[in-house]
């Protein structure tokens, strides 16, 4: 008998981790990985290529023509859109400035829940973002709510970001992230929040491979 690939929905608030351990996850299970948060960059990715002021419509109409894929290579993931690579250029501060404005428009959740769906219809997917296990996927097979402390993320960003040879302010950063967080908690279109049947998993003093073992454990018994 065929064992059964599994929908794995990793939700929680920014700087959690989500993305390494969803990474992570699915590397070990053979699964593949779906970036929820990457796809969000890539349409305020390009909207900032756009050069225009924003506004909803605007976004809207980019994110129903814009076709997302994602390539597993040499552990990395990157990242098409249209077929043209912005793995990097969906990381820098302009568009994680902007990105939340973008993941707000209604029209532009429905068009990336859609390719989203599409893409994890078949099961054997490791999904991360922020309304996975409620909005996305309902009825995933199993749901994570990833979890840390805000001075742990930002201290978490603050190391990533000096690795990549960045200028960066540690408070600022967490006065962001807690900015982010309220931001992502009281939008009104599938806001941050756990699920009622997700596993919650605070990781303020876990490892990323103590965290990754606790979910392939999960995913086993499931």
């Amino acid at each position: 008998m065929m064992e059964k690939k599994l929908v794995v929905a990793i939700d929680g608030p920014a700087g959690a981790g989500k993305s390494t351990i969803a990474k992570l996850a699915a590397e070990e299970l053979d699964y593949i990985y779906i970036d929820t948060g990457a796809m969000y960059r890539s349409v305020a990715w390009k909207f900032l290529q756009s050069k225009q002021d924003f506004s909803p419509e605007l976004v809207s109409k980019l994110a129903a023509e814009m076709t997302i894929t994602f390539k597993q290579e040499a552990k990395l993931n990157r990242v098409f859109v249209d077929g043209l690579e912005v793995t990097d250029e969906i990381r820098t501060p302009e568009v994680t400035e902007i990105v939340s404005k973008v993941s707000a428009v209604g029209a532009v959740r429905e068009a990336m829940v859609a390719q989203q769906r599409r893409m994890g219809e078949a099961g054997g997917v490791v999904m991360d973002g922020r309304d996975i296990g409620t909005v996305v996927f309902p009825h995933a097979d199993l749901k994570i709510f990833l979890t840390a402390s805000a001075e742990e993320r930002a201290s978490r960003r603050y190391k990533e970001m000096l690795a990549k040879g960045m200028q960066v302010d540690l408070r600022q950063l967490q006065s962001d992230i807690e900015a982010r967080d309220k931001q992502d908690c009281e939008r009104k279109i599938a806001p941050l929040c756990c699920a009622e049947d997700a596993i919650f998993l605070d990781s303020s003093n876990m490892s990323i491979q103590e965290v990754a073992s606790q979910i392939l454990t999960l995913v086993q018994e499931h």
